[in-house]
């Protein structure tokens, strides 16, 4: 659950790296939240519910993907992939499940 929070709290860091671990316990504990939140929202009625949650962790869910990927050595810009139907999702679980790079990456800004 300190993933998830600690990926909170860097709610727009677009610079830096994220970890396999961090970024993958973050994708768990957002799905079982995103899961929890569907169903308190059947059980209310309030089915907007789903998209409020949705909405407020977009930026957070795009940082901690562009972070992954400067921890692989890619661009940030390589999250654009995802957006080819089927191949571009696939491509992108296979660069987040990589292992981390010991090199600095390039392609990333630098922290000041």
């Amino acid at each position: 659950m300190n993933y998830y929070m600690d990926a909170l709290k860097k709610y727009a860091e677009f610079d830096g790296r994220a970890t396999r671990a961090e970024f993958w316990y973050f994708v768990l504990f957002d799905i079982l939240i995103a899961i929890g939140v569907a169903i308190v929202a059947t059980v209310i009625g309030f089915r907007s519910l789903s998209t409020i949650y949705t909405l407020a962790v977009l930026i957070p869910r795009i940082a901690i993907s562009i972070r992954r990927l400067h921890d692989i050595g890619k661009s940030g810009w390589m999250i654009l992939v995802g957006l080819i139907p089927v191949v571009g999702a696939i491509w992108l679980i296979i660069l987040y499940a990589k292992d981390t790079t010991t090199e600095p990456n390039l392609n990333a800004p630098q922290a000041q």
